[in-house]
Order: C-alpha cells, then sequence, then structure tokens
C-alpha cells in the first residue's frame, strides 16, 4: 500500500474518538454513555450548566481522567492502553489553556511560555526566546511584558500568555478549559477572536469547554451540550444537542433553548429557579 494512501486513511480518520464513555468518582456518576467523534481541524464547543462534566469529559481526552467505561482514541491511540511514556508522547501534541491560565507566579512571562520548550526540546535559549516572543506577538502581547510577572498583568493579559504558551510546540489539537471565565464581554470577545484566529493561522483541532454562549457561537464549526445527569431519567441521554451553532436554537429539547437563553427553569429551585446539581465537581 503506497504511502499517500495511509496518509489519505489518516486524514479521514477522526483525531478524538469517545467511545460509550462512563466516569465516575466512587458514588458519583458524572459522565454516562458519551459517545463522539472530533474530525481534524474541527473546533468543537462543549457547552453546558455547571455540574455537567465539561471539564471532565476535557480531561479524560488528555487522559489526565481516566474512563470507568469505554474509550477514549486520539489519532487511532486507545489513550488507556498506552504506558505512561507513551501517554506523554502523545500529550505533547496536546496544548491545554486552563480556566485561571494557571501561570507559574514565581516565574516571568518569558519564562511560563518557554516552559515547554525547555522541558520537550533541544532548543538553545537564543532559538526559545525568538519563538516566545513570535507566541507573545500572536496573541496581541509586546515583548516588554516577558520580563514581568503573572501578577502584573491583568486576567485577559493572563489568558493570552496561557494561549501563548499553549502554542510553543505547536500542538496538533488545542483544549480550552472556560476560556473567558471572570472575563468581561470585550475581553471575552477578544479571546473568542484570538480562538478563531489560532485556527486560520494553524492547522489546529479545538476544544473548547464554556458557559459562554457568545463565544461558543463565534467560534465553532460544532456545538454539543451535556446536562447533568442528576436531572435526567435514567435513560435519557446525556448529549441534549450535537449540531451547527447555527440550529442550535431550533433544537427541539426545550431544554437546550432556555440554556441557550440563560433561562432559569421553571419550578426548580422555588423563587430563584435555582437547583444544586448535586456535584462537588465542577464543569
Amino acid at each position: 500500500m503506497s504511502r499517500d494512501v495511509d496518509e489519505d486513511r489518516e486524514d479521514a480518520r477522526p483525531l478524538v474518538e469517545v467511545r460509550g464513555l462512563d466516569v465516575a468518582f466512587g458514588a458519583q456518576e458524572v459522565l454516562r454513555d458519551i459517545s463522539l467523534e472530533i474530525p481534524r481541524g474541527q473546533t468543537l464547543a462543549i457547552i453546558g450548566e455547571s455540574g455537567c462534566g465539561k471539564t471532565v469529559l476535557l480531561k479524560t481526552m488528555i487522559g489526565l481522567v481516566r474512563p470507568t467505561r469505554g474509550e477514549v482514541s486520539f489519532d487511532g491511540h486507545d489513550l488507556q492502553s498506552l504506558s505512561e511514556k507513551e501517554l506523554t508522547r502523545q500529550r505533547i501534541r496536546f496544548g491545554f489553556v486552563f480556566q485561571n491560565a494557571a501561570l507559574f507566579d514565581s516565574m516571568t512571562i518569558e519564562q511560563n511560555v518557554a516552559f515547554p520548550l525547555r522541558q520537550h526540546t533541544a532548543m538553545t535559549e537564543t532559538e526559545i526566546h525568538e519563538v516566545v516572543l513570535a507566541r507573545l506577538a500572536e496573541v496581541g502581547l509586546a515583548a516588554s511584558v516577558s520580563n514581568k510577572k503573572p501578577a502584573e498583568l491583568s486576567g485577559g493579559m493572563r489568558k493570552r500568555v496561557g494561549l501563548a504558551r499553549a502554542l510553543t510546540m505547536q500542538p496538533d489539537i488545542l483544549l480550552y478549559d472556560e476560556p473567558t471565565t471572570g472575563l468581561d464581554p470585550i475581553m471575552s470577545d477578544v479571546i473568542g477572536e484570538l480562538i478563531v484566529e489560532t485556527r486560520t493561522k494553524y492547522p489546529i483541532t479545538s476544544v473548547v469547554v464554556t458557559h459562554d454562549m457568545r463565544v461558543a457561537q463565534k467560534v465553532a464549526d460544532r456545538i454539543v451540550m451535556l446536562y447533568p445527569l442528576p436531572q435526567l431519567e435514567d435513560e435519557e441521554a446525556q448529549i441534549l444537542y450535537d449540531g451547527p451553532p447555527a440550529r442550535i436554537e431550533e433544537a427541539e429539547d426545550e431544554r437546550v433553548g432556555q440554556f441557550v437563553r440563560g433561562e432559569a427553569k421553571a419550578g426548580v429551585g422555588g423563587e430563584n429557579g435555582i437547583r444544586d446539581s448535586g456535584f462537588g465537581i465542577r464543569g
């Protein structure tokens, strides 16, 4: 078989495949029978209220959380069957933008962005410095911030640094965990624009976990909505919607429309329409 045919088959294969996924922490079930495929180059937004398992699903995709049942495959590799060394090698192909940036407070911005390069490459300090400045420029930050500490930057700037660091290894897939949490609407829109620009500039697959519908509709090719298990009947699917952003407001399930419009569920939680989802785990 020719190499071109092999490459064509690899390109046609989904980059991420989730099959029959259950995740439970003790007696607390968080995800139930989740199956989805993420094609190469797609930007998928995972939405849903707190406690529905969005972040747990994201961490399962990178092997940080092990499934109770089911499989997660990345580029044809079943993550659960890999040795720790092989799993580490695959993780280098992921970029992870953490909810609160997760920068090292004791390091400068340059040291933070350079960290993956120093851990995983043999690049010289000059080469690393050039890459750091290039990544900072891509996210709209001047070279002058490179010597600052994270505490000297605004929340929006720290989010940008987190994205710059995630891009340093030129990953195949970027995972964003609530990239606009804590930001004002204007800065949230700026982060959304950066996600779109990153997808345009690089041949990258993206998964964005968010409760921000403006961001989801701005950046995504496809939206998946999860629902908290305690609020579902035993036989109900946890994925309430899987489709394009433009069609989500037409979803048959009224719970999807309520979430998109930001409406409280009638009769839930008394006067305020709020009910505890029953989860101690965010996302």
